[in-house]
């Protein structure tokens, strides 16, 4: 910025010989300019023509000499004057400088203020710039992965359906085989069966012809079918060979047939249940565990409502033999056993376990309901029975179920319908045979 500033002095008249200089650089001087440069700014100085003050000069210098001590005064006074003027222009001057200055030095400032809020603003453009291009490069990722993910979904999705087909099919033809083979074993069982009849048909024909007269008397008894309470009863009487007995419900003159164990433990127990091969199916409804099914001499079940009215007449034990695929043995003991009344749903009852089987009851206590698939009164929503297949004291689907479905060897592990006792062999582990018998706790 340049500021230009004119400064007019006006013409001056010296009389006295001691000035004379002064006048003559005057006429030298003549019309010319005078500049001051200062920072940016620039200071003109423009000073009369010596011309137009001759007249004026000589005009004083005759009247200096006419009356030279009064003009002589008048002149001192004059340039005084002038001086005193001239003094008070420098002082001015200086104070334009002095505040051209400050201005100068605001304008610095506020120059490199404005340079330097700038600069933050541009750095802060490219910043902003720089994260508008980063936010952009994430959002494009971020959809990217969105779309990869999708898509890895979707094979996810695809591939489980493919999986989910295939397990479909597979589980239809693993049932498939199950029923072949559970038709095959039921033939085979039926063969056995025949086979074992006839051994023990021609067994009991040569024991009466070489056995004493009390063995036959035995033999004669079991065919005569002569009618006990229990097994314990017949045992007493003098009857101690195993077999198929004829037992009188309680309070009735119906009879019913029934597997007694004449030398385990000292005898006279009556089995109310047996699983050996498979040949009896214990998927069965209400009435038919009510009743009893199945054959004595094999696989069956004695029958709910005569043991609830058996149990009922006096104190009861139960004893639980189980074997599993490997040879091994054990059993559970319960030195008080009984089913309550139908009304009850034939509610089990058990107290004092001891035995092989495990320290803990696999039949949940207390003592839960009876249920079929027909018949729901387990503690679950899931229908026991009708999932784990067969006729339980079921809990909440329970840690035993000796009723469950019969699976060969090879073919019994991870079978959570199979014929279970948890606390011995595990949840998945299905047995290879059961009995479940009992006697008076007195005999």
């Amino acid at each position: 910025m340049q500021l230009t500033v004119y400064f007019f002095l006006g013409c001056s008249v010296f009389l006295a010989s001691g000035y004379n200089s002064f006048s003559k650089s005057m006429e030298t001087i003549g019309k010319k300019q005078y500049q001051v440069q200062h920072g940016s700014c620039s200071y003109t100085f423009l000073l009369p023509e010596t011309d137009n003050c001759r007249s004026s000069t000589s005009y004083v210098s005759n009247a200096v000499q006419r009356d030279a001590p009064l003009d002589y005064d008048d002149s001192v006074q004059r340039l005084q004057l002038l001086e005193n003027i001239m003094e008070n222009n420098t002082q001015w001057l200086m104070k334009v400088l002095n505040q051209t200055t400050r201005l100068e030095l605001q304008l610095l400032e506020h120059s490199l203020s404005t340079n330097k809020l700038e600069r933050q603003i541009s750095d802060q453009t490219n910043e902003i710039t720089k994260l508008q291009e980063k936010n952009s490069f994430l959002e494009k990722r971020v959809l990217e992965m969105e779309d990869k993910h999708t898509l890895q979904l979707k094979s996810i999705k695809d591939e489980k359906d493919q999986l989910q087909v295939l397990v479909a099919r597979q589980n239809s033809i693993i049932e498939e085989l199950e029923k072949q083979l559970v038709t095959a074993t039921v033939n085979n069982s039926v063969l056995q069966k025949q086979q074992h009849d006839l051994m023990e048909t021609v067994h009991n024909l040569l024991t009466m012809i070489s056995t004493p007269n009390s063995a036959k008397n035995n033999f004669i008894a079991k065919e005569e079918q002569i009618s006990f309470k229990d097994c314990a009863e017949a045992f007493k009487s003098g009857l101690t060979t195993s077999g198929i007995y004829t037992l009188t419900v309680p309070n009735t003159a119906q009879e019913k047939k029934a597997y007694c164990d004449m030398e385990t433990g000292g005898g006279g127990w009556t089995i109310i249940q047996r699983r050996e091969d498979g040949s009896v199916d214990f998927h069965r409804t209400w009435k038919e565990y009510k009743m009893g099914f199945g054959d004595p001499a094999g696989e069956y079940w004695l029958g709910n409502e005569f043991v609830s009215q058996l149990t009922n007449q006096k104190r009861y034990v139960l004893k639980i033999h189980l074997k599993d695929w490997e040879g091994n043995e054990a059993y559970s003991l319960y030195e008080h056993f009984s089913l309550a009344s139908e009304e009850q749903k034939y509610r089990i009852y058990l107290k004092g376990l001891t035995g092989t089987a495990g320290k803990i009851s696999s039949i949940s206590q207390p003592g839960n309901d009876f249920s079929t698939k027909d018949a729901d009164n387990d503690k679950c929503i899931c229908k026991c029975s009708q999932m784990l297949t067969g006729g339980w004291w079921f809990d909440a689907c329970g840690p035993s179920n000796l009723n469950g479905m019969y699976y060969p060897l090879r073919q019994n592990n991870n079978k959570f319908n199979g014929i279970k006792w948890y606390y011995w062999k595990g949840s998945g582990y299905s047995l290879k045979a059961t009995t479940m018998m009992i006697r008076p706790a007195d005999s």
